[in-house]
């Protein structure tokens, strides 16, 4: 009843020295490193208390059972447990340290990433930290049972054969998967963007680790695989500048070299006569002769921020407008047939 008692003590003693831990961790040890210039020993303190506090708990049931005069068997089981629980705290200190080390150093102020942070999309942080616990976890779990007397080559032997099962069947996930990681790191395209590929084209609305939804122009929800997406050849539409577009004009073919200069002027003068024009690299050229009519190639460029669909419109009602006022006469197609 004595060894009971003692070991009793020991525990319940456990029990104090956490709430000690506890105290010192917030009224003390939590100011001092609020002093500090880093922020890494905050981390380290907060990921390590939790596991510290359970380690002390794990220290006391191991010297209150030791004491006991139990079955050897019994010591065993308790000695091994212990062993492999021990590993295991140790592990999640690391699992905890890790992810709150990733994110610190990908943590948004104000929807901006500091420039002294890594610069990482925030749908990835999910998949690096997944990733990470993922490797800190398998090496605690394989280091655990190895010090309780299982081999090394039988364990990686399990996980390899484990492995390549898992590969055979979730092949399609996993080209998925790094292709949603490839499209995140590489950023083709964000969110909102407008994109063309092979036959589609539409706005992006969201970006999975498995696939990507795009809205169509008629409105409708189209799911993209994402290893589709990083081997097509994508056009970003919404990463232009401007909006360049080319004009087609035609003049019937009596039209004099006056009357085409006068033409080419009033073209060129648009940014002058509709706003939202850019007047930076804008061309208008007597491009060719034909049958009935001679050609004229204007190419234009329209401020991004503007209503494109509304600025062209304005365009070309300037162009009839001054074209019919200067006395220019645009060609239509003109067939004769005489039957005799």
């Amino acid at each position: 009843m004595e060894d009971w008692g003692i070991s009793v003590l020991i525990i319940i003693a456990a029990l104090f020295l956490n709430k000690l831990i506890v105290f010192l961790h917030r009224k003390v040890i939590k100011r001092l490193t609020a002093r500090s210039a880093t922020t890494i020993d905050e981390l380290f303190f907060e990921a390590l208390e939790k596991p510290l506090l359970l380690g002390v708990i794990l220290l006391a049931i191991w010297i209150a059972t030791s004491r006991l005069q139990l079955s050897q068997d019994f010591h065993e089981v308790i000695s091994k447990s212990y062993d492999i629980l021990v590993v295991l705290n140790i592990t999640w200190f690391f699992a905890r340290f890790a992810t709150a080390l990733i994110e610190e150093n990908t943590l948004e102020i104000n929807g901006k990433t500091s420039q002294k942070r890594y610069k990482i999309d925030s749908k990835l942080l999910p998949v690096i930290k997944r990733i990470t616990l993922i490797i800190i976890w398998i090496t605690g779990v394989v280091t655990a049972l190895y010090n309780v007397g299982l081999k090394a080559t039988t364990l990686l032997g399990t996980l390899g054969i484990g492995g390549i099962a898992f590969a055979l069947a979730a092949q399609d996930t996993i080209k998925n998967v790094f292709g949603g990681i490839t499209i995140f790191m590489d950023k083709t395209f964000r969110i909102g963007d407008t994109i063309k590929f092979d036959s589609v084209e539409g706005t992006v609305v969201d970006i999975g680790l498995r696939s990507t939804l795009i809205r169509n122009y008629d409105r409708r929800l189209l799911t993209i695989p994402n290893y589709k997406l990083i081997d097509a050849f994508i056009i970003n539409i919404s990463s232009e500048p401007d909006r360049r577009i080319v004009t087609e004009l035609s003049l019937t073919s009596l039209t004099t070299a006056e009357q085409m200069q006068e033409a080419l002027s009033i073209l060129k003068d648009m940014p002058n006569r509709v706003s939202n024009v850019r007047e930076n690299d804008l061309i208008a050229f007597f491009s060719d002769f034909t049958n009935n009519a001679l050609n004229i190639t204007f190419i234009y460029f329209i401020i991004k921020t503007t209503n494109i669909q509304e600025t062209r419109s304005q365009v070309n009602m300037e162009i009839l407008r001054s074209f019919q006022q200067s006395g220019l006469t645009l060609s239509c197609p003109i067939q004769t047939v005489r039957i005799e």
